[in-house]
């Protein structure tokens, strides 16, 4: 029997909880007795904690009463992993992970395992909307920041939210095989393997620095006019710089190169026309400037592991 442990501590995300245990726990229907999964919760606090959604929880057991050994023991995400910092629950960790053979964090539990220093050195994956945080908070993890869930060794991490269904499957299905994992997947009405990454779910480019520069100047005039023709030479002119000066300006305000930009600018825009419209595929094409539906699949298929059409089918 395999034994696994959710930490909780107060503003946790419920369902970073309460998926990936569901999904243990429907795959024990498929298990005999002795290969089973064995769950249990363990508390930062005596009494009920509040999940972030209002929902009381009792962990079966206090991190004071928790000194055992667990084949797998995961974090969860929320408020309270990436506003607060918890030490108590901090130090526990250390000695915990030592002892548990995978360790692993559900959204943005990653940032208490960041915390407790448990992320150096690793690869790792957390909400498209908190990569960014993630990088910049802890500098000596490899962040992935496309990846649904992502296993280095002996630490599991996900994207968000319901990404935690997909690392307990994937957890499943290396302990068990596939078929299991398959028939716990057919119970939830998920699939084993999604269509892409978390790309899919967060904008391409981020909003533009609300301080006029040149380089804002440019980025504004080629959103409001993605359907034109845009060279390095033509940016670099609009901001009165010369092509390698704006360049090198626009990388280093943006972090991203002007072509970069301009085409997840394009994905961004076909996106949204393709989630409010039922514009054809070429009208979508010729409105967010890729010329051809045939250059904007393969863009589409590059960056967001999604064809137009499966974008549409999915999101709209």
């Amino acid at each position: 029997m395999k034994t696994v442990a959710m930490v909780l501590f107060p503003d946790f995300l419920l369902l970073d909880m309460a998926g990936p245990m569901e999904v243990f726990s429907i795959a024990n229907r498929y298990l005999p007795q002795a290969q089973r999964y064995e769950l249990s919760t363990i508390g930062t606090e005596h009494g009920a904690l509040r999940a972030s959604n209002g929902v009381s929880v009792q962990a079966d057991r206090h991190i004071d009463q928790a000194s055992g050994a667990y084949d797998l023991l995961l974090v969860p995400g929320g408020p309270g992993a990436y506003n607060e910092k918890h030490p108590p629950l901090l130090g526990w960790l250390h000695g915990a992970v030592s002892r548990a053979g995978r360790y692993g964090s559900i959204c943005t539990g990653a940032f208490v395992l960041g915390h407790a220093g448990l992320l150096d050195g690793y690869r790792v994956t957390t909400h498209w909307h908190y990569t960014e945080r993630l990088i910049k908070g802890f500098p000596k993890a490899r962040v992935e920041t496309d990846q649904i869930y992502v296993l280095d060794r002996n630490l599991i991490t996900s994207g968000g939210v319901t990404a935690g269904i997909d690392l307990a499957l994937a957890v499943v299905a290396e302990d068990h095989g596939k078929k299991v994992a398959q028939d716990v997947a057919k119970v939830l009405l998920v699939v084993m393997k999604r269509q892409g990454g978390q790309a899919q779910f967060s904008p391409l480019t981020a909003a533009v620095a609300p301080q006029e520069t040149p380089v804002t100047r440019v980025q504004n005039y080629m959103l409001e006019h993605l359907d034109e023709a845009f060279s390095i030479e033509r940016m670099a002119g609009l901001a009165t710089m010369s092509p390698r000066h704006f360049a090198r300006v626009f990388a280093r305000e943006v972090n991203m190169t002007p072509m970069e930009f301009l085409q997840s600018a394009r994905i961004d825009c076909a996106r949204n026309l393709l989630e409010t419209s039922d514009l054809p595929l070429k009208t979508v094409a010729f409105k967010s400037g890729f010329g051809s539906v045939r250059h904007m699949r393969f863009l589409f298929s590059e960056k967001l592991g999604l064809t137009p059409t499966q974008y549409r089918e999915q999101f709209s």
